[in-house]
């Protein structure tokens, strides 16, 4: 008896166990996957940080809230979606320099792996990474001890000049990952010398959903 298909393959060959492996295959799901789960996500989805590698990492609902916990001693971190200004910031040109910071925006969070605070600016070449003294950040939290809220690895306090002498500075605390999709979006516009029109509509678009987004910190008695 012949073990053979109408186009003459035999059952057992090679080729047989081939088209049957591909036409069993499950059809791809267009889009992004969680890359905890690998489960399909929409576009707008939620991050987790791998805090050994600094990596995001896109999650599912169900994995991101395994990782909500900020006390918990994990590998990976769940990025908050809260946005907080601070009306009564005080911060002058002296205390930017300190930074030396070149630019007047900056991005800053505590990594708590290496328990440094680390500060992060956007360039046409990416993300450009100083580490702070301890000295003159600590300098500003005590003049500013309602920066405490800052939570370390997931929230970054965003600093910015708001004019050109960098006389007047406003401060933010928002979600790393919004802080990587800014630098993304200055790498990818930035054209010329000084970013070019494309490049400052991106980063006053940015800085609209900020304020927008931003509830006044709670103020202590």
């Amino acid at each position: 008896m012949s073990n053979t298909h109408g186009l003459g393959i035999r059952t057992g060959s090679p080729l047989a166990t081939l088209r049957r492996i591909s036409s069993s295959r499950p059809t791809a799901v267009p889009g992004e996957r969680c890359e905890m789960c690998a489960e399909p996500i929409a576009d707008e989805h939620q991050h987790l940080v791998d805090l050994e590698s600094r990596r995001l990492m896109c999650a599912c609902r169900g994995c991101y809230l395994l990782f909500t916990d900020q006390q918990a001693t994990l590998r990976y971190r769940a990025v908050p979606d809260r946005y907080v200004s601070f009306p009564d910031f005080r911060f002058e040109r002296a205390d930017w320099d300190a930074l030396q910071i070149p630019v007047g925006l900056a991005f800053v969070f505590r990594n708590s792996v290496q328990d440094r605070v680390v500060a992060f600016y956007p360039s046409p070449a990416g993300a450009t990474e100083s580490e702070l003294s301890l000295e003159s950040w600590d300098s500003i939290v005590a003049a500013n001890p309602q920066l405490d809220v800052l939570l370390p690895d997931v929230e970054a306090l965003l600093l910015h000049g708001t004019e050109r002498s960098l006389e007047e500075f406003t401060c933010h605390l928002v979600p790393i990952d919004a802080c990587y999709e800014l630098v993304g979006t200055m790498r990818q516009t930035w054209r010329g010398f000084d970013g070019g029109q494309e490049a400052r509509a991106a980063m006053a678009a940015f800085f609209d959903l900020v304020e927008r987004r931003s509830r006044p910190v709670e103020r202590t008695p």
